[in-house]
């Protein structure tokens, strides 16, 4: 487990190297392999958690049994916080969409945190500022953006967190399958891959297993907007 990468969630931000050190031997920890369920929507919510290695996708579930994805999350980000801020039942499912282990912090040991140190608070509630900035961008897209943008956009987010240089362009290992991440941009698998499928014969990538090789950035983000 990478602690340096922990270290960035902002619940560490505002800590010393010493109270980030105590703070880690509180936590609990957890491995998951793709596929595998922390919790579902409607559970009991009252643990923070930090992704220290793998992804997890939060996604939600109509009456109808149609699933959305809201989000994936890497290393260094965390998932959670509102039960803690606001108990109740889990308002998604929270699933590894690769081999994952993660640091939960309990409600009791991040309040006795957060009493004591109001840099955290701060550090955590701009954390939850920034998540809301994202929801509400998304929604915009699903009013105003067509899918071949929303694809393109999606693309880029993914690789802004996921993404790696190497020869030809930037490879985003993002561990989704055509279904996942239909779901993320919310559009059906048909039409997000009539997308990419445009997008690989303009050349501005090529696709691979559970991964996109993103080979003209620029040309992808005229699109996204």
């Amino acid at each position: 487990m990478d602690l340096d990468v922990v270290k960035r969630a902002p619940l560490f931000k505002a800590l010393d190297e010493e109270a980030s050190s105590a703070l880690q031997s509180q936590m609990s920890r957890t491995h998951m392999e793709r596929g595998d369920v922390l919790f579902h929507e409607g559970d009991r919510g009252d643990t923070l958690y930090v992704i220290a290695e793998g992804k997890i996708k939060l996604g939600r579930t109509s009456p109808d049994g149609r699933e959305n994805l809201v989000a994936i999350l890497g290393p260094g980000e965390m998932f959670g916080e509102l039960s803690l801020f606001d108990p109740g039942p889990r308002t998604m499912t929270a699933t590894a969409v690769a081999e994952t282990q993660l640091l939960g912090l309990g409600n009791e040991s991040l309040t006795g945190l957060l009493s004591g140190r109001p840099e955290v608070s701060k550090a955590l509630l701009a954390a939850l500022a920034q998540r809301l900035r994202r929801t509400n961008a998304h929604l915009a897209d699903l009013v105003f953006t067509d899918v071949p943008g929303r694809v393109a956009k999606a693309l880029l987010d993914l690789s802004e967190r996921f993404g790696r240089p190497v020869e030809g362009g930037i490879m985003v290992s993002h561990d989704l399958t055509q279904e996942e991440l239909a779901q993320l941009v919310g559009a059906s698998r048909e039409t997000v891959n009539k997308a990419l499928a445009d997008f690989a014969t303009r050349g501005w990538l090529r696709l691979e297993a559970r991964a996109v090789l993103l080979q003209d950035v620029e040309r992808l983000k005229r699109r996204a907007r």
